[in-house]
């Protein structure tokens, strides 16, 4: 007799009765890289050095450049080292227009966007409110701001607008992220640029484990201030760090999300920080904001430890109107889910479930969206370990396949559950690889919520979502008049016909380094309409339309 089974489990095993039935699945991913035409490779120039900004890119863009309606991918690439330039073409930042029938053309020398220096993120956002998609780049030598002059061109505005990220004191920063968001309500975005720590390739360490070169800790490094630049209206920014008192919070930044946390009008700021702790900025109303992560509780996990905050998102999980946090982390960090009480936020990793699915991995880019539509968001994330490709931590190959998680839904009044369906979302997303940044958006508008996913020096990841149909959804093209024109910060709620009200918000910075799809999405379920839609415009215009049908993209055009 086997150890440890009594002989009637051991009879019902070996006729096969006690194993469970086989689920079906719920979210399904296909990588279609191979149909696509998309011919891309990240290059981050690894080498024995172990140069720190090797293992830190990069970031991707799902975004409509031409209004087309269609989602376009653009790529950030890296650069070679030690000269921090792009030497070849293989290091070119790539742009790809979509077809509409499942492949993408490059059009990167056509749009002027090969990009320069070594890049690690990209924010998109109508800056001049002219109705075509900017997009501006973070990078550790060089950030760029290309405006979009819509005729399939970009022109580098960079110096005009004085948004190179120069620092004051430090000079040209080292930037991994940035974002889009109108802070004061005045109709134009404001831009802010997210800093990581002191660095040069000049004057870098050589850390080591044992006798082997690695890459620093951060606590090897300083960190930077970020930096946030006013839209003047005229092309031109204003740094506004200091009056802000954004420049006092320095930190070690990797990614920003935006969201109006307290529901007063006002978008605030959540900035992930690498072995540091978490900033959550509220809003002050009077071009100011205050730090208050630590009273809020989103500065440490529920261990009162800071994390290598990675990717972050910030989004209503549990339909309650209030908009939760999400962080990636290193492994052991267990990528902390905060839940938005009102009052404060509670470190909810454990009791959700997430804890045991992330505890053991490293994570980079993620994202909060409902990938079967069900009418509750769900949690992606993209995961490797920090070393390269042929070393391991903790017995964990560097490679490592991305993680999805199913929101089961709220007890009560209580906060989600989750469960891991990574190993039933199809064989395609079974595969390990050295992942990073990933975009979200809906690629070939069938009302499914697709990820595009980076990997250092290989193919990324086109994955569509082929979720079993049968449910229903609603996708919002916000378009601004008195608010600026993406719609940016503006807040959703939808009542379906049938199930409980939803709640999102418009914005396109998601994950680590990257852009997501400005367009607000929800899934419906069963409903097949939506009873009432209402809109919380930036400007302070609140919006409602009534019997919306379900199953369409939308364009709703503010009326202030």
């Amino acid at each position: 007799m086997l150890r440890g089974l009594i002989p009637g489990c051991l009879a019902l095993a070996t006729l096969g009765f006690a194993q469970p039935p086989e689920r079906k699945p719920t979210i399904v991913f296909d990588n279609v890289i191979a149909r696509t035409g998309i011919r891309f490779a990240m290059r981050n120039s690894v080498s024995p050095n172990k140069h720190q900004v090797e293992t830190m890119i990069s970031g991707v863009a799902l975004l409509d450049y031409n209004n087309d309606g269609l989602l376009d991918i653009y790529f950030v690439n890296g650069a070679a080292l030690p000269s921090l330039e792009k030497e070849t073409p293989d290091y070119y930042n790539r742009l790809y227009r979509n077809n509409g029938d499942g492949t993408f053309t490059d059009v990167t020398d056509k749009a002027g966007l090969r990009g320069a220096g070594f890049g690690m993120g990209v924010a998109v956002g109508d800056y001049d409110n002219d109705g075509w998609e900017d997009l501006y780049l973070a990078g550790v030598n060089r950030n760029q701001l290309f405006h979009n002059n819509g005729d399939g061109t970009f022109t580098d505005v960079t110096a005009k607008a004085g948004v190179a990220g120069i620092h004051p004191r430090l000079g040209k920063t080292w930037s991994i992220s940035a974002g889009w968001f109108d802070y004061d309500n005045d109709g134009l975005l404001d831009l802010l640029v997210v800093n990581y720590v002191n660095w040069s390739i000049a004057s870098e360490p050589p850390c080591k484990v044992g006798e082997s070169r690695t890459y620093c800790s951060p606590n090897v490094y300083t960190g930077q201030p970020n930096i946030l630049y006013h839209n003047n209206g005229d092309g031109t920014f204003t740094d506004v760090s200091a009056k802000s008192g954004l420049d006092r919070q320095v930190g070690k930044g990797m990614a920003v999300a935006f969201a109006d946390y307290d529901n007063d009008g006002y978008t605030d700021i959540f900035i992930s920080n690498d072995t540091f702790r978490n900033f959550l900025l509220h809003n002050n109303h009077d071009g100011t904001f205050s730090e208050t992560g630590l009273a809020s509780g989103v500065a440490y996990n529920d261990n009162g430890k800071n994390i290598a905050g990675m990717g972050v998102d910030f989004r209503d999980v549990d339909n309650d109107g209030r908009p939760d946090i999400w962080v990636a982390g290193m492994i052991g960090d267990t990528f902390p889910l905060f839940w938005n009480r009102g009052r404060d936020f509670l470190d909810v990793t454990s009791t959700s479930g997430v804890a045991k699915a992330s505890i053991g991995y490293t994570a980079w880019g993620l994202g909060i969206f409902d990938f079967d539509n069900d009418g509750w968001k769900d949690l992606f994330c993209t995961r490797a370990s920090i070393l390269d490709n042929s070393e391991e931590v903790d017995h964990r190959p560097a490679k490592q396949p991305n993680l999805v998680l199913r929101n089961l839904g709220a007890a009560g009044n209580g906060p989600p559950r989750f469960e891991d369906v990574s190993t039933q979302a199809g064989p395609d997303f079974q595969t390990a690889a050295a992942h990073r940044g990933v975009a979200f958006g809906d690629l070939n508008n069938d009302g499914r919520i697709d990820a595009v996913v980076v990997v250092q020096n290989a193919a990324p990841e086109v994955f569509l979502n082929q979720s079993p149909a049968g449910t229903h959804w609603l996708t919002l093209k916000l378009a601004g008049v008195k608010s600026n024109r993406d719609g940016l910060g503006a807040r959703v709620k939808v009542t379906p016909e049938s199930g409980s009200p939803q709640w999102n918000h418009c914005t396109t910075s998601t994950g680590l380094s990257s852009a997501s799809d400005k367009r607000v999405h929800f899934g419906l379920g069963a409903a097949r309409r939506v009873a009432k839609l209402e809109i919380w415009w930036p400007s302070g215009a609140y919006q409602v339309l009534q019997d919306v049908p379900a199953d369409q993209i939308l364009t709703v055009r503010e009326n202030p």
